[in-house]
């Protein structure tokens, strides 16, 4: 089978399109035929090695954790799930591929798009985490770093969803659809804890960050002092300033498909900016590492 792989850290130019074994699924394991992978932005960042004192490589390396394709293959113990079958979920064997293996899934709705579904794991699932972590419910006010962003637009409608007034931070050209999601849009930069204290006078009761970009010191300004209630997905550093660090990992189940029916339905959006063939996976990476990619970047092996 065709797939992307990377022998040694660096820059785009080191994704390789080759011809792998493919997999089988093995006990409690199911194959798919990858209908559509998600590019994350920690594909480049394992990629470029800035990861590897928390999750070193092991070479050569398949990228991509989250895939939505056709159950061909199910291996010895797994129940609930048949081969034809459309799913979703977290690829253990990479999904930059043509075929990957997986353990975490849940069924595809017929009317959610490959795409669509494909971008769905891994924003929902650290989305939720992080909300979780941070203590997010009904009545409080909670402020999103990065709101436009695919995993920081889903943030917001989950903390929507559970009756939070939401602010988000973004570029003025992604307001109107931070309204749209029932957020309250702030312009990030300079003077930020100002604009973020016209709009909630009566103060900030947590602080979800998914830029990464030094936002640190604002959140804990807007805390009033504490790194209490504050998370980031984004931000190794912040790790030092005793802000909490989450992931997206651990198993998900039957949440993730509760979120691909609200997708189906329409209640829960993601923009998908791009579509790419396998071929072009350094393109889609070298997108995702510029910053600002305005959606989900898919590949379609």
């Amino acid at each position: 089978m065709k797939a992307i792989q990377y022998e040694e850290h660096g820059g785009p130019e080191v994704l390789r399109l080759v011809e792998v074994e493919e997999p089988h699924a093995g006990p409690g394991r199911i194959r798919l035929k990858v209908m559509a992978g998600g590019v994350n932005p920690v594909d480049f960042k394992l990629r470029r090695g800035y990861m590897r004192d928390f999750l070193p490589a092991s070479f050569p390396v398949t990228p991509g954790s989250e895939a939505a394709g056709i159950v061909d293959e199910v291996g010895e113990g797994v129940t609930g799930v048949s081969v034809g079958d459309e799913v979703l979920g977290y690829t253990v064997t990479g999904s930059y591929a043509q075929y990957a293996l997986a353990e975490d899934f849940a069924p595809k709705p017929a009317g959610l798009d490959w795409e669509t579904a494909a971008a769905l794991p891994v924003a929902t699932r650290t989305s939720e985490r992080a909300l979780d972590t941070i203590g997010v419910t009904k009545g409080e006010t909670v402020l999103v770093h990065g709101a436009s962003s695919v995993v920081g637009s889903v943030g917001v409608q989950q903390a929507v969803a559970r009756g939070a007034t939401v602010i988000g931070t973004a570029s003025e050209a992604n307001h109107d659809y931070l309204r749209s999601l029932g957020a309250l849009p702030v312009t990030y930069g300079d003077g930020l804890a100002d604009r973020v204290r016209t709009v909630a006078p009566q103060g900030i009761d947590a602080v979800y960050d998914v830029t990464g970009y030094g936002v640190v010191d604002v959140s804990i300004e807007l805390r009033g002092g504490t790194t209490d209630r504050i998370v980031t997905v984004a931000d190794h550093a912040a790790l030092g300033r005793g802000v909490a660090f989450i992931s997206a990992d651990g198993a998900f189940g039957p949440q993730l498909a509760d979120y691909a029916r609200l997708a189906a339905d329409g209640r829960l959006g993601v923009r998908i900016a791009q579509s790419f063939p396998l071929a072009d996976a350094a393109k889609a990476q070298e997108l995702s590492e510029a910053g600002h990619p305005g959606g989900k970047l898919v590949l379609r092996p």
